[in-house]
């Protein structure tokens, strides 16, 4: 399978950690673009970001992975290593170097119907 990633334009990393402004804690929303994190996560879902929420082993996270692209996956923390794990097994986990990489957590899930709106927390 073929796996997106983004690479996140210079305006938007300046909103996601410089330091200069105050929205970098505050929630966005991104839509799925793969099928990587199906089935929980359809592509094409609508996922609510929140970059000051505190992450735990289990929590979806949006990161960036070891070639500096964003991605979204379920953070694992096993012996004080960080695994960003797809819930598409035809996708691979894989260790990222710090805690550091991750930029922020999923909070929601929305999607067409009222019924596929989910919160994470």
């Amino acid at each position: 399978m073929q796996e997106t990633k983004i690479q996140i334009q210079d305006a938007f990393k300046q909103n996601m950690g410089d330091g200069g402004s105050c929205s970098e804690s505050e929630p966005f929303a991104l839509r799925t673009l793969d099928d990587s994190m199906e089935p929980e996560f359809a592509k094409g879902c609508i996922i609510i970001i929140d970059p000051s929420h505190v992450y735990r082993d289990g929590s979806y996270v949006f990161a960036k992975d070891n070639k500096d692209e964003y991605i979204f996956r379920r953070l694992r923390i096993i012996d004080q290593r960080y695994f960003l794990e797809p819930l598409n097994d035809l996708y691979e986990t894989f260790e990222i170097k710090s805690p550091k990489q991750i930029e922020g957590i999923i909070t929601q899930r929305a999607g067409k119907r009222r019924t596929y709106h989910k919160r994470y927390d």
